[in-house]
């Protein structure tokens, strides 16, 4: 008889070479990519086709609150029919004893894809790409803070301490000494992301006190997402096993940088395997063009979803690091919108937009989105930026509330991701965001008590 984990992704099974597998733990990303499910003992999962969760899990706000997003039946947890997909088995290596994690896909009762569940949503929009001809393609960069335990949220956070017993310092940007001074937190990340099967593209010092890149190797974008929802709980995991916290925040700490999820764009022609963006003689083609328009003219619309939270616009601050704009160039960082220098072959466009703190699946769902929106339609680009970009007036939303109200009022773009799924992320966001209006900051205590 067959066992079943003979048939698993090769980094899984080289994890369980001649040792027992006790528990399988059975996930789904929600709304803010946190994993939820089921830890099953290994002999269940081995007799188990599928599991139930139900649906409102997607109702969840982050503060562990509900949006009333139920439907016309009202908020009656329905079933979810959720089902392994088994190439996505990888290992849990920070647990006590022997375990995998898997990720599942979430069907309703009659079959059809749960329309709010983000690896869904990609899936819809990667779909929409194919019927085109098209593959998409993508590469994300995570940025993120290892910062000191914070368990009181009436102090600010602050950097960890590195190996030399001094706080990180900030601004030292691709030092390797800085690194090193994470060097087992760093050693931790690859020995995790080895035991998982994951390549690391590399890890680099960021301008932030404490804050590292991660860049991971380009493929397909559900996979990729996959990845970025599994790596973002290894490196939290990596951190807590030296008493540090790592931090996926868009902007953790006052004036310092803060940590984006850059998204690098290219596209396949599915009959030939060629870069769509190139054309015979290695230049820029229409559909190059015509994607950077679409981020151009709908990304406006999906940053709510690129900046999910109320935090994730106090990062979108004038030369600190993160764009304000949505103006394109060739190598130039202070653009919304930028063209890495590359070979023809690997010619990409990068959306430097989305915060580290958005869902991975979503995030990559809503550019995907309005470079396809670029494409129908055919939208020319406004001519390529030169010079600073930080000197120009910010074109994207300031806060959440607005960046709400064009979300709502985008339907072209809710047609790509799915309707279902705008009406669900717009009401659980407009819930957290009421929740924080109710919140008096210092801020307001300090300045306003005895002087209004």
């Amino acid at each position: 008889m067959t066992d079943w984990k003979d048939s698993l992704p090769e980094a899984a099974r080289a994890y369980l070479e001649g040792r027992h597998l006790d528990e399988v733990e059975c996930i789904i990303s929600d709304l803010p990519g946190i994993a939820r499910g089921k830890a099953v003992p290994a002999s269940k999962f081995a007799k188990q086709k599928r599991f139930h969760l139900p649906d409102s899990i997607f109702y969840q706000t982050i503060t562990g609150g509900w949006g009333e997003a139920a439907g016309e039946e009202g908020f009656i947890e329905q079933d979810m029919i959720l089902t392994p997909d088994m190439s996505t088995t990888t290992a849990a290596p920070w647990t006590g004893d022997w375990t995998l994690q898997v990720i599942h896909d979430a069907n309703d009762g009659d079959g059809k894809p749960t329309p709010f569940s983000p690896r869904n949503v990609l899936r819809r929009v990667v779909d929409l790409y194919h019927e085109r001809g098209l593959a998409p393609v993508i590469a994300p960069e995570m940025e993120f803070f290892l910062v000191a335990r914070n368990t009181d949220p009436a102090q600010e956070i602050a950097p960890m301490m590195g190996r030399s017993g001094r706080p990180a310092a900030a601004r030292q940007a691709y030092s390797m000494t800085a690194v090193d001074e994470f060097g087992p937190v760093i050693d931790d990340i690859y020995d995790f992301a080895e035991a998982q099967g994951f390549e690391i593209d590399g890890i680099t010092q960021e301008g932030g006190a404490g804050q590292l890149e991660i860049n991971l190797r380009h493929g397909d974008p559900i996979k990729l997402a996959d990845e970025v929802f599994y790596f973002k709980r290894l490196i939290r995991e990596a951190a807590l096993r030296h008493d540090c916290f790592a931090t996926f925040m868009a902007k953790p700490i006052e004036d310092e940088p803060g940590s984006s999820m850059h998204i690098h764009h290219s596209l396949l022609d599915t009959g030939s395997g060629k870069n769509v963006f190139v054309g015979p003689q290695g230049g820029e083609t229409e559909a190059f063009f015509h994607f950077i328009g679409g981020l151009q003219q709908h990304l406006p619309s999906a940053i709510a979803v690129l900046a999910p939270y109320v935090n994730s616009y106090r990062r979108y601050v004038k030369d600190h690091a993160a764009p304000i704009n949505l103006a394109w160039a060739r190598d130039n960082r202070t653009t919304g919108i930028r063209i890495p220098i590359s070979s023809p072959e690997a010619r990409r466009v990068e959306n430097r937009l989305a915060g580290m703190d958005c869902n991975p699946y979503l995030g990559i769902a809503a550019s995907l989105a309005c470079g396809l929106l670029g494409l129908r339609g055919g939208i020319r680009p406004e001519p390529q930026f030169k010079g600073d970009a930080y000197a120009g007036e910010g074109d994207i939303p300031r806060v959440l509330g607005s960046a709400l109200d064009m979300f709502d009022a985008a339907e072209d773009l809710h047609e790509i991701l799915g309707p279902e799924f705008a009406r669900v992320y717009s009401i659980v966001k407009r819930a957290e965001y009421e929740e924080f209006l109710q919140v008096i900051s210092p801020w307001e205590r300090e300045h306003l008590l005895l002087n209004v």
